[in-house]
C-alpha cells in the first residue's frame, strides 16, 4: 500500500473552508458552489449515478444547518440555539489509509472505511463492489466496482489500479445536498474537491476528494454522516 497516494492542491486547501461550529452550523468560505444532488435508478431500481437538480447562488460565505431542524435548510437559520442541539464532535482524525481495510482483486484493490459510510447505496449493484473488486479479472465486473467505488459519496470507498494510484472521480471544489430517490430521503452534505474541514477546536480533518457530512443532527461520528438520517428518514 505504500504507492497509494491522492494529490492534492495546496491553493484549494488555503481558499475553500468548511469549519464545524461548536453546537452549530457549518461556515462555508471561499465562493464554495452548492447544489442538490439526486441519487438516480437504473432500469432494475439499482441506485447508478447522480443528477444535479438545483443550483444556489453562489456566495462567499454561507452557512448550512447541523442539526436537521432548520425551516431554511440546507441554510441555517439559527433553530440550533433554541433546539438543545448537541453537536459535539466524535469523529477521530486518523488519515483513510491508516484505519481502511483492503480488498484485493486480480485487476483492482478496493479501500473500505467502514464508519464513513452514509448509506448511499451505490455499492449492492450487480452483488456488490466488494465482489466485484474480486473478479475484476473481468472487464465489465471491474468497470461496474470502479463506477461503485466512485459514486460513493461519502469516500468509505476507493478503488485503485494496479499501480498503486486511486481512481477517482474529478471534482472542483464543490458542496452537493444529497437527496435520495424516494420521498422524504434527505441525504448528507456531500463534500467534493479537497475542501478543507475544520473542528470547532480548530483541528483539520484529513482533505479528502470527496466525504459526507451529517445534517441531519443525529450521527454518532460526528461532523460526518453515519446514516442516521435513513432510519426514521429526515422529513421536512
Amino acid at each position: 500500500m505504500a504507492k497509494h497516494r491522492i494529490t492534492r492542491s495546496t491553493r484549494e486547501k488555503r481558499l475553500h473552508k468548511i469549519k464545524v461550529t461548536k453546537n452549530g452550523p457549518y461556515l462555508i468560505s471561499g465562493s464554495i458552489p452548492l447544489t442538490d444532488q439526486v441519487i438516480c435508478l437504473d432500469a432494475e431500481g439499482q441506485r447508478h449515478g447522480w443528477r444535479e437538480e438545483q443550483r444556489y447562488l453562489t456566495q462567499e460565505n454561507y452557512s448550512l444547518c447541523r442539526c436537521g431542524r432548520s425551516k431554511a435548510r440546507p441554510f441555517c437559520d439559527s433553530t440550533h440555539s433554541t433546539s438543545g442541539f448537541d453537536g459535539t464532535e466524535t469523529a477521530d482524525h486518523e488519515l483513510y489509509l491508516e484505519q481502511a481495510d483492503l480488498i484485493e482483486g486480480p485487476a483492482l484493490q478496493l479501500t473500505d472505511k467502514r464508519p464513513l459510510c452514509a448509506h448511499a447505496g451505490f455499492c449492492d449493484r450487480s452483488g456488490g463492489v466488494w465482489n466485484l473488486t474480486k473478479g475484476s479479472a473481468d472487464p465489465e465486473a471491474r468497470k461496474k466496482a470502479i463506477e461503485e467505488a466512485c459514486d460513493c459519496p461519502s469516500g468509505r470507498l476507493v478503488a485503485w489500479d494496479t499501480e498503486g494510484e486511486a481512481i477517482e472521480p474529478r471534482f472542483e471544489p464543490s458542496i452537493g445536498i444529497v437527496e435520495g430517490p424516494a420521498a422524504g430521503e434527505h441525504g448528507p452534505i456531500w463534500v467534493r474537491g479537497n475542501v478543507r474541514i475544520e473542528s470547532a477546536e480548530g483541528t483539520a480533518y484529513e482533505t479528502r476528494n470527496r466525504v459526507t457530512l451529517c445534517r441531519c443532527g443525529r450521527s454518532a461520528n460526528k461532523p460526518f454522516c453515519d446514516g442516521s438520517h435513513r432510519c426514521p428518514a429526515l422529513k421536512g
